[in-house]
This record gives C-alpha cells, structure tokens and sequence, in this order.
C-alpha cells in the first residue's frame, strides 16, 4: 500500500490503487473538480504488496483472544467485519490465524487496507484496522469513438452503487480490450483512472486509446498443389488488404475469422472430392512494425476420391428404401462430394417429416477404400415414431393478434405430423410481410416421443409505408404526391390505404380497405373509391403550352377472394368508373360539316383529344384465377406463381370490351444466394358493338384511348413512361418545308396504346456480404422485353380532309397553310385558323406535320442493373438501364428510382 500527498489549493490525499502488469495498464488518481480536465496521471512505481498480519509484539506460541475490536469502518458495522472471521474470544490466536483472517477480508474485496493489531500493553486485545474499499459513484469512458457507449457499458462488470476493487477493474479493462480486438484494433490500450470524491466514493474513467484496425498485410498457403493460392483465398472471409477490398470489411484481423476460414478450406476440399484434406496449420503473425497480421496456413490435401456404392436401409416401414434411393442425385464415380451428402440427408429428413416422423434419424455411413480411392455411402433410417402435433406456440408478436398468425398454420393441434405442411406454414406466415425474413417453425419433442410441439418467434417489423414525394416542372409547376398504407392494421392482418396527389394541372385522391378474413372465414372482401381530376396541355402559337382539357373520373371496385385449393385462388370483382372529358369550345370546336354545329377540331386539338371527349360510363364484371407455390410474396426465392385474368365491361353503361392479361414467374434458387427470376405476361382487349368514327368521319378503334394498354417504365426499364408503343406525333416545319425532327421541337406527342402487348424479363439477384443483406441492398441484373400494338392505324392529317362529301382544303382562303402532310412541301410555315369553317377565336398556329409510329410488334429490348435498398427513410429502388433495340418514335430513359418510408 503506498500513500501520495497531492499539493495544492485544494491538497488532499489520495490512494493509488495498482494494478496488475499483465494487462500493461495503471489505475491512477485525478481531483473530484477535475472531470472534465483531468491532471497528468501519477505514475505507478511497483506492484502492490499482499499485507500482513502484525503485532505490537510479535506472537511467538499461542495466545489466548481476550478481546475483538473493529476500528476504521465506515458503511459496515463491527458484527459484520467479524463474521468475515474465524477469530472469537477464548480462542488461542497465533500468526496463522492472523494470515487466515486477512484472506478472508480481502477476499470479500469490501476492504482497501487491513491490518491486524495485538495490544503491547494489553496482550490479547485484538484490533482489526480497516480502511474500506470506495463505493463506485459512476462509470465514465473517454476516448471511443469506434465503439459507442451502447455497445461497451453492458460489457463493463462494475456499476454504480457498487463496491470499487482493483479485480474488478483488471476484468472490465480487458473486456472492453477484447471488444476492440473483435474490431481488428490490436493497439488498442484502457487507462483506468479514480477520481475520489467525498463520503469515500469514486468516479472510474476509463480512458481509451482505440488505435488503428490491424489489417491482414498477407495471406500465405503451404502444400497445396491442386488448387491455386487465388482460388482458395477466394474461399476466405478474411481478405488481403489491397485496393480491390478497399471496402471489405474482412481485411481487418479477426481469430474467430482465422478459425471460419480453416472450416470454409475443408468444406471446399471436401466438396472436390478430397476427404483427406486437413490444416496442419495456421498462424497469424504480427508485422514487425505491430500494426498489421501476415497468416501462414500449411495444408495437407490428400488424395481425391470418387463415390463408390451408394444404397438406403430404412428401420422404418413406412420409408421403402427404393423410394428413398431416387432422392440420391450423385452415381458410384462422380467425384467425391460432402456438400452433396448434407444436401441428401436433408432431403430424406423432409421426405421422412412429410410420412409424418417429425425426428427421423439419417445417418450416412461411409465405406472408405483407400487403395481403390473410392468412398460408400449408406443412408441408414433408424427407427423413428410416427409424430402428432402436440402444441403450436406462438411468441413474439406485440401487435399481431395470435390468430392471424395461427391461421396461416396448415397445421393444427393434434393432426399428424407433416413436414411438408410446416414449411408451407412458414412460407405462408413469411408471406404476409409482419414479420422479419429470419423467421422459422421450430420443432421440438413433446410430452412424449411422438409428440412434437412448434415454436413459431415471430419478430415484428413495421407494416405501414409513408410514401412522400414532391417536385417541380415546368409544365405543371409544382407537384406533390403523398401515399399511406398500414398491412396489418389493428394487428388484424387487414389492409387499409389512402393516397392524394396535387399538382396545378391534376388532383386525385383514393382510398381502399382490404379484409383477408372476413367473419373469420377464408374469403377476402376488399373495395377502393377514387375520385381524378386531369387537365391536360396543348401547345399554343408562341410554342408554349395551356390548358386543352379536362377529366374527372369517378368510381369504385368491390373485390371478392376465394380459395379453391392450397395453392388455387380465385377472386371476382365489380367495378364502376363515370369519366367526363371536356374541351374549350371557344378555342378547340369548328364548323366541320359547314352546318353551323361546332365539333372538335383535330387540327386544333389533336387527334388524341378529339377521341377523348365526352362522357362514358364502364360498368364491369372481372375474376382472376391465380396459382401461387412461392416460398414468400413479399421476396421471393423458389416457386412458381401464375395469374389469369378477365374483364368484361357492358355490364350496362356505355364502354364495351373484353380484356384479357395472363402472367407467369418462375424464381429458382441457383446457389451461393443467386436467384433468377423469370417473368411472362400479356394481354388482348376486344372490343365489341357499334364501330366508332372521328370528327372527320373516318373509322377509328373501338377501344379508346384510356381502355387500352400502355407500356414504358416502370413495366419495361431503359424507356419513358408510355414511351413505346403506337403514338402520333407532331413535328414542327422548318421555313424551307422540311421537318424539324429533333426532340425539342415535337409539337405534340399523344402515345395512343394497344389492343395487344406482351412483356418478359429475366432478372438475377446478386448476393451481397452479410453486412449489405442485413442493411437491405438487394443489387441484381435484368434484360427486359416487350412491345405493345395491333391498335387500327389512325388517320394523320393528310393534304386535304373529307367528311360528309364536303372538302376541307390544306390552305384557308388567303393561302396559307394549315397543315403539312408531306415534308417536300415547300409553302408557307403558318397555320391560320380560317374563318370560313367557323371557328369561333382567331389564332395563328406554325405549320407542322403527324406522323404516326410503334404500330409493330416488334420487341424492344433493355438491359440494365437496379439495387433495392431498405434505407433508413424508406425503400429504396434505383435502375439504370440502356435501350439496347427500339423503334423510331420510341422514348427511352437511362435512370430511374423511387423511394417512401415505413412506419
């Protein structure tokens, strides 16, 4: 023990605890003021000294106790110092005794000092001297800024309110060290200081200094000669610190990695047929300058071996083995291959569950033949009971109601095991999206042994998403739009949602409800109600644009689903939209027919508009049959997924046709976490009852415009919204007469859609390192395909047009032209408004010309790369994608994202 006076304005003495050398730290002493600025540390000289028992005058035989006394405590009262003890009155005291009792105080490490005292002028009057050990006021760290305080404060022992020791502080400053060494930090050094404060209490500062992370400078491979140093480094976690892993974080030093890594060489071994092959060793070295690791591992590879015979005996009667032998996939003289064993035993052990024998015991059992290098396998089925659910337990959920959950189970309390069942279970509680990715039924025995009790830990995630969105155009100033859906709404599965958009040129707002179970029962009911509001442009003389129409729709869906069988669902709906579409007359309508009776002026307003106007009502009857086996909806890696639809309006109102769209994915699981995904779709609208004409009296489809299919992003990556497909467009004239094809000076552009379309993509989700899968980058590859057509080709404005016999000439009556219809025209590049047929407001339009595009069914064809990401503000979705074949007319885009939030 080793007293130091500190002098100053406020001199006081301190205690300097030491601590031992191993850890290569001291605990040292700053003022109670100083907290924030702390005085130079006091340096600690030696290590401490155990004490001893002394005496006034020293005990040379034994000595009867005449008397115990305690003096020194503070918090402990005397009777408790002494039941520490074993000393009483009566009892002869020797120097052993003595010894015996100081273990046993510094044993409860309650004491700092204790000294025991026999009385010279009093023999046998004992006095235990103690001083206490400080009470820990609070716990403070400086200096970690890699390692937050959340994430060492629960490895730190000693708390507040507890008593300090030096034992203690030792244990706490070489956890917070070994914390830092799972960071890769080797140079990272603890300082313990105590700050003294009255009433014998004291503030302990660890004081950190976190270093550098200590790299892997070099990975080294002895004794392999099959395989390259390349390509077993490629099995590692760890990673030679070098540009190309710049952002890896596995070029830092990790043992428990060293260890992973020598598991991660065998299993490569082993799955090319080396079942010999073991690491002889493996040693990390520091540098000689301390700051980085050099890994030597030396490696025995052994001989290569192939399958020899390959059988199943089955204890169980329900198993045959001719029935098991057709799930082993490999024949004798394939290479050797233990990941293809693993991969049998469990297919067996599914196979086994699906008869109902939740705990069947496979065992593969190996006849080694070392001169022909040839490795048996007998799959032994030991003998299992047929198993019963017992019990399904469901934990975890705070806001799920346990029978959401419990409804998806395809099993029930008491029905026979299943193993199959399980997985569709989990596949189906997975895919209601409450609940995070890492989600499995456990098994576990029962009250006996053919019981079986599931465990279903659920781990809620949050269900609602807040899309918020704003910008601004040109065209239509500012726009926001704003979206709102809870899928677990009152923790009862059901689905409630609500969107708004507003910009100067456009409103709409909707809302929808779905009920998955309505009265409990498997039949979902779902409706929306919505209610738009458009204004649409056209461009005006001075090659701005304004307002030319506008539409209001107004309607609703009611939706029905039934299932037919596990995996066959059929939904039915009926829905009713009112659209009213309307022109300025005074500045879109002409005297057409010379009649006095003003009509839409396709001149004026376009072709596009003219076919919109009017009101319609489409009252319509639909079903969809869908057959669905993926393994999740919400992110799906196997299974197939199907969908037929139908839907016939002419249930009354005014809008007749029969609209037709199949779809098909396929997702297969490739390995390594690749997953490709293949999706098909299409669809044809026929349309039915009278023919339709336009203003000028030519025929046109019987399909409008807003009925019809369009095609563009987001469906189709690397083109525009609407961007393929049939379209009129109009180009400005130059004053020569040739047409200005350049992008900026199209006058208008109406993409008109299809009666036909067809759409596929195959797509690959790459895998990332578990640090980017758990933070939600999802990044993966696409080609996407499509085309949409077979829309009767509508009528351009030619040199002159006829309607009813009567002759609508290309020039007005002072000659100036009113439209082009052929580019080696060369007239005047204006476009007067004639008074002659009617119109009401004179204006002066620049001559220009349609042409019409897209009425091929050619693909189009993109290729291109998109990461979805699970960002802290919501999903995230970024594409990037390059038109690789399109037709003229076609609009493509390079980039495209969207993003919302959950909650």
């Amino acid at each position: 023990m080793t007293s130091v006076v500190i002098e100053g304005k406020h001199s006081r003495r301190v205690s300097v605890l030491l601590i031992g050398t191993i850890l290569g730290t001291g605990l040292v002493i700053a003022p109670a003021e100083a907290q924030r600025r702390k005085p130079k540390a006091v340096p600690v000289p030696t290590a401490p000294v155990e004490p001893t028992a002394q005496a006034a005058n020293p005990v040379v035989g034994a000595e009867v106790i005449r008397s115990l006394k305690v003096s020194g405590n503070q918090r402990l009262e005397p009777e408790t110092v002494l039941s520490y003890v074993k000393l009483k009155v009566g009892d002869p005291y020797t120097r052993d005794a003595g010894d015996q009792a100081l273990k046993a105080l510094y044993a409860t490490e309650l004491f700092a000092d204790v000294q025991i005292v026999d009385d010279v002028a009093n023999p046998g009057a004992i006095t235990i001297k103690v001083r206490e050990n400080p009470v820990v006021n609070r716990i403070v760290l400086e200096g970690n800024k890699r390692l937050k305080a959340d994430k060492i404060m629960p490895e730190i022992k000693l708390s507040a309110r507890e008593i300090f020791s030096r034992a203690k502080v030792r244990a706490d400053v070489a956890r917070i060290i070994e914390l830092y060494r799972r960071q890769g930090r080797y140079a990272a050094t603890v300082d313990p200081e105590m700050v003294l404060l009255d009433q014998n209490r004291v503030d302990v500062v660890f004081e950190i200094h976190e270093g550098d992370k200590s790299k892997v400078r070099a990975i080294n491979i002895i004794g392999n000669s099959h395989f390259s140093d390349g390509q077993l480094k490629g099995q590692m976690a760890t990673k030679e610190a070098s540009l190309l892993h710049v952002f890896s974080s596995g070029t830092s030093y990790d043992p428990d990695r060293l260890a992973y890594d020598q598991q991660k060489l065998r299993q490569f071994y082993l799955t090319q047929g080396y079942a010999d092959f073991r690491v002889v060793s493996a040693v990390a070295e520091l540098t000689p300058d301390k700051k980085d690791f050099v890994i030597t591992y030396v490696v025995d590879e052994g001989q290569r071996y192939k399958f020899g015979k390959l059988d199943v005996q089955s204890d169980i009667r329900d198993l045959k083995p001719d029935t098991l032998r057709t799930l082993i996939k490999v024949k004798p003289g394939d290479w050797y291959n233990a990941k293809t064993i693993e991969d049998t035993v469990d297919t067996m052990t599914d196979t086994a569950g699906a008869f109902g024998y939740a705990f069947a015991d496979i065992r593969p059992e190996f006849d080694r033949n070392a001169s022909k290098l040839t490795m048996g396998v007998t799959f032994h089925v030991n003998e299992a009971p047929r198993a019963y659910v017992e019990r399904i337990d469901i934990a975890g959920n705070t806001q799920t109601q346990d029978k959401v959950i419990r409804r998806e189970f395809r099993l029930a309390e008491g029905d026979a095991f299943n193993g199959f069942q399980v997985k569709r279970s989990r596949d189906r509680i997975k895919s209601l999206g409450f609940f995070q990715e890492k989600f499995e039924i456990n098994q576990k025995q029962g009250s006996a042994p053919d019981k079986v009790v599931l465990e279903a830990n659920v781990e809620e995630k949050s269900t609602g998403q807040l899309q918020v969105s704003a910008g601004y155009s040109s065209l239509e100033k500012f726009i926001v739009s704003l979206s709102i859906e809870q899928a677990n709404f009152r923790g009862k599965g059901q689905t409630v949602r609500a969107s708004a958009d507003w910009s100067t040129y456009s409103k709409s707002v909707s809302v929808g409800f779905t009920e998955p179970y309505l009265f409990d029962k498997n039949l979902a009911l779902g409706f929306d109600i919505f209610r738009r509001d458009y204004r649409s442009f056209n461009y005006t003389s001075d090659n701005t644009r304004n307002t030319t129409y506008n539409q209001v729709s107004t309607g609703f869906q009611i939706r029905l689903g039934i299932p037919l069988t596990e995996y066959w669902t059929m939904a039915t709906r009926y829905s009713l939209s009112y659209d009213q579409v309307s022109l300025d007359k005074n500045q879109y309508y002409s005297d057409l027919n010379g009649d006095g009776k003003l009509e839409c002026d396709p001149i004026i307003a376009g072709q596009y508009l003219c076919d919109s106007i009017g009101n319609r009502l489409n009252s319509s009857v639909g079903y969809s049959l869908a057959y669905d086996t993926l393994n999740n909806r919400i992110l799906p890696t196997a299974g197939n997924r199907f969908v037929w639809n139908q839907d016939f309006a002419g249930v009354g109102g005014s809008v007749k046709y029969l609209r037709s769209t199949a779809q098909a994915d396929n997702y297969r699981n490739l390995g390594a976490g690749f997953v490709l995904n293949t999706h098909l779709e299409g669809g044809y609208i026929l349309g039915y009852g009278g023919n339709r004409y336009d203003t000028a009296g030519n025929l046109v489809d019987k399909i409008r415009i807003n009925d019809r299919f369009q095609l563009g992003q987001p469906q189709l990556r690397g083109f525009d919204i609407r961007g393929i497909g049939p379209r009129v467009i109009r180009y400005g004239v130059n004053s020569d007469g040739t047409i200005n094809y350049a992008k900026n000076a199209r006058v208008q552009e109406d993409p008109l859609g299809g009666r036909a379309y067809y759409m596929g993509h195959l797509e690959m989700q790459i895998p990332l390192g578990s640090g980017a899968r758990e933070a939600g980058f999802r990044p993966s590859m696409f080609v996407d395909a499509g085309s949409v057509f077979g829309l009767k080709r509508p009528v351009t404005f030619p040199a002159s047009q006829t309607k009813n016999g009567i002759n609508r000439p290309a020039k007005d009556a002072n000659g100036n032209t009113l439209y082009y219809a052929d580019s080696s025209l060369n007239q005047n590049n204006t476009t007067t408004t004639p008074t002659s047929f009617g119109i009401v407001q004179q204006q002066v339009y620049p001559a220009f010309i349609e042409q019409y595009y897209g009425g091929t069914w050619k693909p189009r064809v993109s290729v291109g790369f998109g990461v979805s990401w699970n960002s802290p503000f919501g999903p995230l979705r970024i594409d990037i994608a390059k038109a690789i074949v399109k037709q003229a007319g076609d609009d493509t885009k390079l980039f495209s994202f969207n993003v919302g939030t959950q909650f």
